[in-house]
C-alpha cells in the first residue's frame, strides 16, 4: 500500500502501526470513524483488511487532502469530513471509532509548526470532551479503540468508565524491556460489563536495538511504502 505523505509537518509513525495491528485482533466490521485521521494510515489498512464503512475526520485540510489521496489511489472508498471532532454531527452512529489523537502535555515546550501542534497536543482535543463525544456517536455495544500516553492511564480509564465506554482490553508499549512504557492501547466498549483484559507488553526492540518479531511483523502485515511529496489540491 503506498501512501503520500508531506515532506514537511506531522507524518505517521510506529505507534499507528502498532495501534493498527492492536485494532486487528477485534476484525471491525461495519462503519467506522477514525477522529485525527491525519493521512489516513491507520482507516486505510483497516479498510483494506476488513471491508469496513469507513469514514474519516481531521480539523487540518491539508492533511485530510492527504487521506482522501490516499485512499483513491490505493481504490478504496470513504467518506471524508474537515472539521472538529467535537461539532462532528451525531446523526450518525458507528460500529467503531479509532484514533490515535493529540496527547502530549500541553505544558512542555511546544512545536511552532502549527500543523505539528495540532497534531501532537491534547489541548486540541482534550480527553475528557474527546471521551463523551465518541459516546454519543458510538452504536450500541460499539467499540472505541486507541491509543495515548501511558503516563495519563488513570485519567483514561476515569473517562471511559464516567462515560460508561467500559475498557476491556488494555496493552503497553515499551521501547525496550527494561524501559518504562510511553503508549498505552485500549479497546473499550459500550454498556460492556466483561472484566479488563491487561495483554503482554509489546516490547519493540531486543537489547540490540533490533525489532522484535512481533513489532517487525506488525511492519510486514501493515505493507506499507512512503512516498514523500507536497499535495495541496482538494
Amino acid at each position: 500500500m503506498y501512501l503520500y505523505q508531506p515532506t514537511k509537518g506531522y507524518a505517521y509513525n510506529s505507534d499507528s502501526i502498532f495501534l493498527y495491528d492492536f485494532i486487528s485482533q477485534f476484525k471491525p466490521k461495519g462503519s467506522l470513524l477514525d477522529v485525527g485521521c491525519g493521512v489516513g494510515i491507520i482507516s486505510l489498512l483497516l479498510t483494506r483488511d476488513f471491508k469496513t464503512q469507513t469514514s474519516i475526520i481531521d480539523k487540518q485540510e491539508s492533511m485530510l487532502n492527504y487521506a482522501k489521496l490516499n485512499f483513491k489511489i490505493n481504490r478504496l472508498d470513504t467518506k471524508a469530513y474537515h472539521g472538529d471532532f467535537i461539532e462532528f454531527s451525531e446523526e450518525q452512529k458507528f460500529n467503531t471509532i479509532v484514533s490515535n489523537p493529540p496527547f502530549y502535555d500541553s505544558n512542555v515546550i511546544q512545536s511552532e509548526n502549527q500543523h505539528l501542534n495540532i497534531a501532537r497536543y491534547a489541548h486540541h482535543l482534550p480527553i475528557e470532551t474527546f471521551i463523551k463525544k465518541v459516546k454519543k456517536l458510538l452504536k450500541p455495544k460499539g467499540r472505541f479503540i486507541f491509543c495515548y500516553d501511558a503516563k495519563q492511564v488513570d485519567l483514561l480509564l476515569y473517562q471511559l468508565k464516567d462515560s460508561k465506554i467500559n475498557p476491556e482490553v488494555m496493552r503497553f508499549v515499551h521501547s525496550k524491556i527494561d524501559r518504562e512504557s510511553k503508549l498505552v492501547m485500549i479497546s473499550a466498549r459500550v454498556n460492556s460489563k466483561s472484566l479488563m483484559k491487561i495483554l503482554p507488553p509489546l516490547i519493540v526492540f531486543n537489547k540490540d536495538s533490533i525489532y522484535n518479531k512481533e513489532a517487525k511483523n506488525a511492519f510486514i502485515n501493515a505493507g506499507t511504502y512512503t512516498i514523500k511529496g507536497e499535495f495541496n489540491a482538494k
